[in-house]
Protein backbone atom coordinates (compact mmCIF):
# COMPACT_ATOMS: atom_id res chain seq x y z
CA UNK A 1 0.00 0.00 0.00
CA UNK A 2 1.26 3.47 -0.81
CA UNK A 3 1.65 6.23 1.78
CA UNK A 4 -1.52 8.02 2.92
CA UNK A 5 -2.56 11.06 0.91
CA UNK A 6 -4.97 13.90 1.47
CA UNK A 7 -7.65 13.91 -1.20
CA UNK A 8 -8.75 17.32 -2.45
CA UNK A 9 -11.39 17.63 -5.17
CA UNK A 10 -11.86 21.08 -6.67
CA UNK A 11 -14.39 22.19 -9.25
CA UNK A 12 -12.65 24.75 -11.46
CA UNK A 13 -13.80 27.38 -13.94
CA UNK A 14 -11.41 26.37 -16.75
CA UNK A 15 -10.09 22.83 -16.65
CA UNK A 16 -7.53 23.45 -19.41
CA UNK A 17 -5.95 26.41 -17.57
CA UNK A 18 -6.11 24.64 -14.22
CA UNK A 19 -4.56 21.47 -15.64
CA UNK A 20 -1.67 23.47 -17.12
CA UNK A 21 -1.16 25.33 -13.83
CA UNK A 22 -1.17 22.16 -11.70
CA UNK A 23 1.13 20.31 -14.12
CA UNK A 24 3.62 23.16 -13.69
CA UNK A 25 3.11 23.63 -9.94
CA UNK A 26 3.16 19.92 -9.06
CA UNK A 27 5.82 19.06 -11.64
CA UNK A 28 3.94 16.03 -13.00
CA UNK A 29 1.32 15.15 -15.57
CA UNK A 30 -2.07 13.94 -14.40
CA UNK A 31 -2.34 10.22 -13.63
CA UNK A 32 -5.91 10.20 -14.95
CA UNK A 33 -7.56 12.32 -17.63
CA UNK A 34 -11.24 11.94 -18.47
CA UNK A 35 -13.71 14.36 -20.07
CA UNK A 36 -14.18 17.16 -17.53
CA UNK A 37 -11.77 15.55 -15.01
CA UNK A 38 -8.05 15.27 -14.20
CA UNK A 39 -6.26 13.68 -11.24
CA UNK A 40 -2.73 14.33 -9.92
CA UNK A 41 -0.58 12.30 -7.50
CA UNK A 42 2.64 14.32 -7.05
CA UNK A 43 5.59 12.27 -5.75
CA UNK A 44 6.84 15.03 -3.41
CA UNK A 45 3.74 15.53 -1.28
CA UNK A 46 0.95 13.42 0.21
CA UNK A 47 -1.69 14.84 -2.13
CA UNK A 48 -4.38 13.27 -4.29
CA UNK A 49 -5.76 16.22 -6.27
CA UNK A 50 -8.78 15.87 -8.53
CA UNK A 51 -10.11 18.70 -10.70
CA UNK A 52 -13.52 18.82 -12.35
CA UNK A 53 -14.81 21.37 -14.82
CA UNK A 54 -17.96 23.28 -14.05
CA UNK A 55 -17.74 26.24 -11.71
CA UNK A 56 -17.81 29.92 -12.51
CA UNK A 57 -14.65 31.80 -11.44
CA UNK A 58 -15.08 33.28 -7.98
CA UNK A 59 -17.70 30.79 -6.76
CA UNK A 60 -16.97 28.61 -3.75
CA UNK A 61 -13.51 30.05 -3.17
CA UNK A 62 -11.23 28.11 -0.82
CA UNK A 63 -9.15 30.25 1.57
CA UNK A 64 -5.96 28.35 0.77
CA UNK A 65 -4.52 24.87 0.50
CA UNK A 66 -1.19 23.66 1.80
CA UNK A 67 1.32 20.87 1.59
CA UNK A 68 3.54 20.39 4.65
CA UNK A 69 6.93 18.93 3.81
CA UNK A 70 9.48 17.28 6.08
CA UNK A 71 12.35 19.79 5.84
CA UNK A 72 13.46 23.24 4.71
CA UNK A 73 15.56 21.53 2.04
CA UNK A 74 12.41 19.88 0.66
CA UNK A 75 10.67 23.28 0.53
CA UNK A 76 13.64 24.86 -1.24
CA UNK A 77 13.80 21.97 -3.74
CA UNK A 78 10.14 22.49 -4.66
CA UNK A 79 10.53 26.30 -4.68
CA UNK A 80 13.45 26.08 -7.12
CA UNK A 81 11.54 23.66 -9.36
CA UNK A 82 8.40 25.84 -9.41
CA UNK A 83 10.39 29.04 -10.06
CA UNK A 84 12.35 27.34 -12.86
CA UNK A 85 9.02 26.33 -14.41
CA UNK A 86 8.06 30.01 -14.54
CA UNK A 87 5.28 30.24 -11.98
CA UNK A 88 5.16 33.40 -9.87
CA UNK A 89 5.89 32.64 -6.20
CA UNK A 90 5.82 34.53 -2.93
CA UNK A 91 8.55 33.41 -0.54
CA UNK A 92 8.33 33.61 3.25
CA UNK A 93 11.20 32.09 5.20
CA UNK A 94 11.57 32.22 8.99
CA UNK A 95 8.10 33.70 9.46
CA UNK A 96 5.89 33.53 12.53
CA UNK A 97 2.46 32.53 11.28
CA UNK A 98 -0.49 30.64 12.74
CA UNK A 99 1.27 30.16 16.10
CA UNK A 100 4.35 28.60 14.47
CA UNK A 101 7.59 29.50 12.75
CA UNK A 102 7.65 28.32 9.14
CA UNK A 103 9.62 28.40 5.90
CA UNK A 104 7.25 28.50 2.93
CA UNK A 105 6.31 29.72 -0.49
CA UNK A 106 2.95 30.45 -2.09
CA UNK A 107 1.55 30.07 -5.63
CA UNK A 108 -1.91 30.95 -6.94
CA UNK A 109 -3.96 28.80 -9.31
CA UNK A 110 -6.04 30.22 -12.20
CA UNK A 111 -9.13 30.48 -9.95
CA UNK A 112 -7.29 32.42 -7.23
CA UNK A 113 -6.75 29.52 -4.82
CA UNK A 114 -3.47 30.01 -3.01
CA UNK A 115 -1.23 27.02 -2.32
CA UNK A 116 1.29 27.09 0.52
CA UNK A 117 4.26 24.69 0.47
CA UNK A 118 5.89 24.80 3.89
CA UNK A 119 7.85 23.23 6.70
CA UNK A 120 7.03 23.76 10.35
CA UNK A 121 10.24 24.91 12.05
CA UNK A 122 8.69 24.98 15.52
CA UNK A 123 5.50 25.86 17.34
CA UNK A 124 5.75 29.26 19.00
CA UNK A 125 4.43 27.72 22.21
CA UNK A 126 7.42 25.33 22.40
CA UNK A 127 9.92 26.07 25.14
CA UNK A 128 12.93 24.91 23.08
CA UNK A 129 12.63 25.97 19.43
CA UNK A 130 14.93 24.69 16.72
CA UNK A 131 18.40 26.24 17.16
CA UNK A 132 18.61 29.56 15.35
CA UNK A 133 21.70 28.41 13.47
CA UNK A 134 19.36 26.33 11.29
CA UNK A 135 16.89 29.13 10.55
CA UNK A 136 16.90 32.36 8.65
CA UNK A 137 16.37 35.54 10.70
CA UNK A 138 12.87 35.86 12.10
CA UNK A 139 10.40 37.78 9.99
CA UNK A 140 6.68 38.44 10.15
CA UNK A 141 4.61 36.92 7.37
CA UNK A 142 2.85 39.55 5.35
CA UNK A 143 -0.27 37.45 4.94
CA UNK A 144 0.20 34.66 7.50
CA UNK A 145 -2.09 31.71 7.04
CA UNK A 146 -4.89 33.66 5.39
CA UNK A 147 -3.37 35.02 2.15
CA UNK A 148 -6.44 36.91 1.02
CA UNK A 149 -6.85 38.87 4.25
Amino acid sequence: MSAPRVHVHMTVSDLTKSRAFYETFLGVSPVKVKPGYVKFLPPWGPLNLALSDGRAAGEGHVNHMGVQLASRDDVVTQLERVKAAGLPVREEFGVDCCHANQDKFWVEDPDGVEWEVYVLNHDLEEESPTPTSHRLPMAKATTCCAPGT
